[in-house]
C-alpha cells in the first residue's frame, strides 16, 4: 500500500486507553497521539524508563518495537515492558498505515512533498524517517510506497549547550564567525544550532554581547518546530522563521525583507545550497550552520562543502561527537584564508 489511502478525521481515532499505574511523561503522552491505538496504548504502559533520554522510536514491520536512547536499546512488548528482541510486540502493517494516517492528517500533498527527501516532519520538529518501496519518475524520487519501516526521531530543547563554546565563535566585536557544526547522525548538531541561535538572538550579559537578528530557514521543519506559525522551541527574542522553505530560496528571501544579521540553516549539502550561502556573502550576513561529518577530514571529502572551504567561507568549524553522550564539543577548528587551520580542544562543563 502506498499513501493513497482513505483519511478520516484525527478525532474519530479513539483516544487511547492510558492503561497501567506508572506516571505517564508528557513526552510519551505527546509521541502517543501520532501513533495507532495499539501502539499508542503500549506506548503509554511502557515504565521504568527515562523518555527524556529517548531519542528514536523505531517501527519496522514484523519487528520487535524498539526504543532507542543514549548507547541503550530497550525492546517493548505487549504491556509496555523491557523483554528481549524475540518477545518484543511485532510491528503490523496496520500499525504503520494508522500512524502514518495520523501524522499525514493536516496535508497528504505536503507529506508527499517531504517524502521525496525519506521523511516528514511533525508538530514540535520530530522527523519521521520513512523507508518502503521508491517511485522514480525520469530518475527522480516521486514518492514512496509499500511502506516498511518509519524512525520517529525525537526532537528536544536542550539549552545551555552554547554557553561555553560561544566565545570561541564571536570576534572581538561580538560578530559570529562564520561557522560550520559538524556531526555524525544523533550527535546533537540541531540542538546546539537550536541553542546558538538563541544565545545570538537574545544577547549574552555574561558575554557582553548585544542580541543581534537571525534570520532562519527550517527547511525541513526541525528547528523551530512551527505549527501554524507558532514555534515549539525558543530560538530568541529577534529571530525570523522561514518554515519548509529551500535553503537556496528560503536565505535570499529572508535578506530580502528581513534585514538578518546572522542566518541559520541545517544540513548543507546539496550544490543549490552553496550557490545560495555564496550569495548570501556578499551582503555581509554572517553564516551559521550544520552539515553530516564526523570530522573535517569527512567533510572536505564531500565535494559541496569542499566549494564552500575553497571558498574560504567558513572561520570557525564546531565537530561534535556522542563520545560522552549527543552534543559532545569535540574541538573547535579556527580556519584561516589559506586552508591552514588551529585546532583548540573543548572542555565540557
Amino acid at each position: 500500500m502506498s499513501l493513497h489511502y482513505t483519511f478520516h478525521p484525527i478525532n474519530s481515532n479513539p483516544e487511547p486507553k492510558r492503561q497501567g499505574k506508572g506516571t505517564v511523561s508528557q513526552t510519551q503522552d505527546n509521541l502517543s497521539h501520532w501513533l495507532g491505538e495499539k501502539l499508542a496504548n503500549i506506548l503509554l504502559q511502557v515504565q521504568g524508563i527515562t523518555f527524556k533520554d529517548i531519542e528514536e522510536i523505531r517501527l519496522r514491520i514484523d519487528r520487535p518495537f524498539l526504543l532507542l536512547g543514549n548507547h541503550k536499546e530497550v525492546f517493548i512488548d505487549e504491556q509496555g515492558s523491557a523483554v528481549p528482541p524475540e518477545k518484543g510486540y511485532r510491528i503490523r502493517r496496520e500499525d504503520i498505515l494508522q500512524a502514518l494516517e495520523r501524522m499525514t492528517q493536516s496535508s497528504l500533498y505536503a507529506a508527499e512533498e517531504e517524502m521525496k527527501q525519506g521523511f516528514i516532519t511533525l508538530p514540535g520538529g520530530h522527523r519521521v524517517g520513512i523507508t518502503g518501496e521508491a517511485i522514480l519518475k525520469q530518475g527522480q524520487v516521486q514518492t514512496l510506497k509499500h511502506i516498511s519501516a518509519l524512525n520517529i526521531r525525537v526532537a528536544k530543547a536542550v539549552e545551555g549547550k552554547a554557553e561555553h563554546i560561544l566565545p570561541k565563535l564571536l570576534s572581538r566585536d561580538g560578530s559570529l564567525y562564520h561557522t560550520l557544526i559538524l556531526s555524525p547522525p544523533r550527535a546533537g548538531k540541531t540542538t546546539l544550532l537550536r541553542d546558538l541561535i538563541r544565545k545570538i538572538s537574545d544577547g549574552s550579559p555574561a558575554l557582553h554581547t548585544r542580541g543581534q537578528t537571525v534570520g532562519v530557514v527550517d527547511e525541513r521543519r526541525e528547528l523551530a518546530g512551527m505549527w501554524q506559525g507558532i514555534p515549539a522551541y525558543d530560538l530568541g527574542y529577534r529571530t525570523d522563521i522561514l518554515d519548509g522553505c529551500p535553503k537556496r530560496m528560503g536565505i535570499n528571501m529572508l535578506i530580502r525583507s528581513m534585514s538578518p544579521q546572522v542566518i541559520a540553516v541545517d544540513e548543507l549539502g546539496h550544490p543549490e545550497d552553496v550557490e545560495a550561502v555564496l550569495d548570501a556573502l556578499r551582503t555581509g550576513v554572517k553564516i551559521l550552520s550544520t552539515a553530516h561529518a564526523s570530522n573535517l577530514e569527512e567533510a572536505l571529502s564531500r565535494p559541496t562543502l569542499r566549494v564552500l572551504f575553497e571558498a574560504g567561507v567558513f572561520e570557525r568549524v564546531v565537530v561534535l561527537s556522542r563520545r560522552h553522550g549527543p552534543g559532545t564539543v569535540e574541538e573547535v577548528i579556527v580556519l584561516h584564508q589559506e586552508q591552514e587551520c588551529h585546532r583548540g580542544k573543548v572542555r565540557e562543563g
